[in-house]
């Protein structure tokens, strides 16, 4: 950690800086509930808040770090804000990721002007190999989160809320390495101090929540390296906590840390592509999540702010996510039944969807499984569905019928 933890003069600094480089993304209304507001960071440059910090830290660059270029290491949205941000400050930057890092950001780096090393199937030998070449080169490494010229840029976000918001009560704010909402709470908490900031983490890296809880006090094994945490919020999995983030920011100044699961993510990301038109990445639905799912039920009624941090989330995998997103609704449903292999049945099958408006989109049929009798089929449904209860109501009609349903 620096000299000294970022202050509200740091953050005034940065907004300075930045001035006139980034977008001050907009700010809106949640389309179904007044009392929420929305942070359009997926909007930012680069698909995400990462270039206010990456550009806030170079900019303070001195010459002679500038002439030796930067360094950073990243699967994703960092890679992209150090390598636009190189590009505007006409420094050479270069970014490690591992081989594993979606192609698409990859692509997206390199179009930046950033010279991409592939190394590591996984991120902490990505991050190794960028301190070598740290060394070796006299490259500055623009570190994610534990540098304070980068938590004073993300701090720029909680001025805005500000200032867009003059009754603001409440904000949430998705956490990786906890460098975006240690810079938010930081502002936000200096100019009004009632204002509740909470953090959401994702169950599948839950270690600042363990730490948050303890009060630091926690023994929380580390991560090893070579553990993949697979979620769809990639952005904020983060496996093991920083002591320095927590004792200098979050404990001090973020009032409740909560996690959220997958398919509470898929809901939200479903959410707010079909309500606010907002395509939004795993990590930046979070904390649409956390509050769409009831884990914070203390901001009902209160003037809400939420961070959508960002916005590049992969098309390969877009199709899945939203499809996890409706069964977790109940607007999509897998129906599994075991029926007599007789003419008919699938008519029978048919009918009890066409009586509920459910919407037949697949039908696959199966009569070779070892757990089928010799005159038996399966035949699996992915059906349009509008809630839990027609759910169950077709489940019902389909047993009364004697089908087995799985």
């Amino acid at each position: 950690m620096a000299q000294h933890p970022v202050n509200l003069d740091d953050i005034r600094r940065a907004q300075s800086t930045l001035k006139g480089r980034i977008q001050s993304t907009e700010t809106r209304v949640c389309p179904w509930d007044p009392n929420l507001y929305f942070k359009f960071e997926n909007e930012q440059l680069t698909g995400s808040f990462k270039i206010r910090g990456a550009l806030n830290c170079m900019l303070n660059l001195s010459e002679a770090e500038r002439a030796h270029g930067v360094v950073a290491s990243s699967a994703g949205n960092h890679a992209q804000g150090v390598a636009l941000s190189a590009q505007i400050t006409g420094m050479k930057a270069h970014i490690v990721m591992p081989i594993t890092a979606p192609l698409v950001k990859v692509n997206a780096t390199r179009s930046y002007g950033a010279n991409v090393i592939l190394h590591g199937e996984f991120y902490d030998e990505a991050y190794a190999h960028a301190l070598e070449l740290e060394k070796q080169h006299r490259y500055t490494f623009v570190h994610p989160y534990l540098d304070p010229r980068v938590i004073a840029g993300q701090g720029t976000i909680g001025l805005e809320l500000l200032e867009a918001i003059a009754d603001l009560e409440a904000v949430v704010v998705p956490i990786g390495g906890g460098g975006l909402l240690s810079g938010i709470a930081t502002a936000v908490k200096s100019l009004k101090p009632s204002i509740k900031v909470y953090g959401v983490v994702s169950d599948t890296s839950p270690a600042m929540m363990q730490l948050f809880h303890s009060k630091g006090a926690a023994q929380i094994s580390p991560v090893p390296a070579r553990i993949r945490r697979a979620t769809i919020a990639e952005g904020i999995a983060v496996k093991n906590a920083s002591p320095d983030m927590h004792k200098h920011y979050i404990s001090r100044l973020v009032d409740d840390v909560v996690s959220v699961s997958d398919d509470e993510i898929a809901t939200a990301i479903v959410a707010l592509m079909e309500k606010s038109k907002a395509v939004v990445e795993g990590s930046g639905a979070a904390g649409v999540a956390a509050i769409m799912a009831g884990k914070l039920p203390q901001l009902q009624g209160r003037k809400t702010a939420v961070i959508l941090c960002g916005g590049n989330i992969d098309l390969n995998v877009i199709a899945r996510v939203i499809e996890r997103g409706l069964r977790s609704a109940s607007r999509l449903a897998r129906v599994s039944v075991i029926a007599d292999d007789l003419p008919g049945n699938l008519l029978r099958l048919t009918e009890v969807m066409a009586k509920n408006r459910a919407n037949v989109l697949e039908v696959l049929h199966d009569r070779v499984s070892p757990e089928l009798g010799l005159r038996e089929t399966r035949i699996d449904l992915l059906v349009e569905t509008l809630n839990a209860e027609q759910i169950g109501e077709i489940k019902s009609q389909l047993a009364a019928l004697g089908f087995k349903v799985r």
